[in-house]
């Protein structure tokens, strides 16, 4: 994720903290340091820092369930909404997919069980409604926000853990895209009933009304967009007219094909025609205003994977979404470029598929390779 930068790793997942994150910090001490000095300024940074460490926990709760199933998580990811772990992909088998969606929610009960049961904390329900009364101890408030957190995971609404394991129930009934789209259905309801009470004073509500929607929606997308992948080939939804750069080329010169092109990445390939890898748009923008346009294109661009001519579709879209990588390169038999994939085109073509146009079948042209 952009604008994140790591701090270690731990399980085999890489740990990241986001840039914002920090405001959150200055916002919380300079906050407290208003209403009781330097002393709670402290505090309250410090209690912001144990409730990330329980987020944290949470995120590798789900990353090591889902590694029992096979399933990498590349990173955890520090925001100051709360945590993202980073799965490779979801579980298809319902059963599996409760469990990772289960395992989160299942460390905050064990801390808050720990706090209460073994540091002689003190705690009542009304613990709940008295998060930021500082009469309350660093344990009981620790372990209230911990039962806060199992809660609020629950509601069953995307992206929360409690949306999953409503598709993972519905998906024993139904196909896992039906079952998405009406968990999807469900959360945006929710996600309505939250804005209207939001839109009463509350704009905390609010807000999460709006991610819930947007996510919902963003889930129903993805599960239709690996349903169609499935039963397509990388030839139905690859670009195959596109301008590559050379090994020897500058950031001036893929500025010059932006311009005069509606391509927003590059390949860059070597003269027999063999991937070297892919400049973006966002990397070229960046490179001309630091290092200059003379930069070399090897230097800024990413390196992509890639696929054969007859491979699935769905392959390509895990390894784009497994490694977050902005395309995917095709190849024929003998190793030579002939199209790629984004995100972007493969949405175009869900949307068309969708819409029930039909495919017809598409003649790999190949790059038209640098003079």
């Amino acid at each position: 994720m952009s604008w994140s930068f790591p701090i270690g790793r731990l399980f085999g997942s890489e740990i990241r903290i986001h840039v914002t994150f920090f405001l959150l910090l200055a916002w919380i001490g300079i906050a407290h340091y208003q209403m009781g000095g330097t002393q709670a300024a402290i505090e309250g940074v410090l209690f912001i820092c144990a409730i990330f460490a329980c987020v944290v926990a949470h995120e590798f709760g789900h990353a090591l369930a889902a590694r029992r199933y096979g399933i990498r998580t590349p990173d955890i990811t520090l925001l100051p909404i709360g945590g993202l772990a980073r799965l490779e992909r979801m579980p298809e088998n319902p059963r599996h997919e409760i469990v990772v969606a289960l395992a989160g929610p299942a460390v905050n009960v064990v801390i808050a069980v720990v706090l209460i049961a073994f540091m002689n904390a003190r705690f009542d329900v009304e613990a709940l409604q008295r998060l930021e009364d500082p009469g309350l101890s660093f344990m009981v408030r620790l372990a209230s926000v911990n039962i806060f957190l199992v809660l609020f995971n629950l509601i069953p609404a995307f992206p929360m853990d409690g949306g999953r394991v409503l598709r993972a129930l519905l998906a024993f009934r139904y196909t896992r895209t039906e079952a998405t789209n009406l968990a999807a259905r469900i959360g945006q309801a929710l996600a309505f009933v939250f804005g209207f009470f939001g839109l009463m004073g509350n704009p905390m509500l609010l807000f999460i009304a709006i991610f819930v929607y947007l996510a919902a929606t963003a889930e129903a997308q993805s599960v239709g967009l690996q349903d169609v992948s499935r039963h397509l080939g990388v030839g139905d939804a690859m670009i195959t007219r596109f301008e590559v750069l050379g090994p020897q080329s500058t950031v001036s010169d893929a500025a010059e094909l932006l311009l005069r092109t509606t391509q927003h990445e590059f390949p860059v390939v070597d003269g027999g025609g063999r991937l070297r890898g892919v400049l973006t748009r966002n990397a070229m923008i960046r490179a001309l205003s630091g290092s200059g346009p003379g930069t070399s294109v090897l230097e800024v661009m990413d390196e992509v994977p890639t696929v054969a001519l007859g491979s699935r579709l769905e392959a390509a879209l895990t390894l784009m979404q497994g490694r977050s990588s902005p395309a995917v390169g095709v190849l024929d038999p003998g190793g030579r470029l002939v199209g790629y994939l984004t995100s972007e085109n493969i949405g175009e073509l869900m949307m068309v598929e969708n819409a029930g146009l039909g495919r017809r079948p598409r003649t790999p042209r190949g790059p038209l390779l640098p003079q």
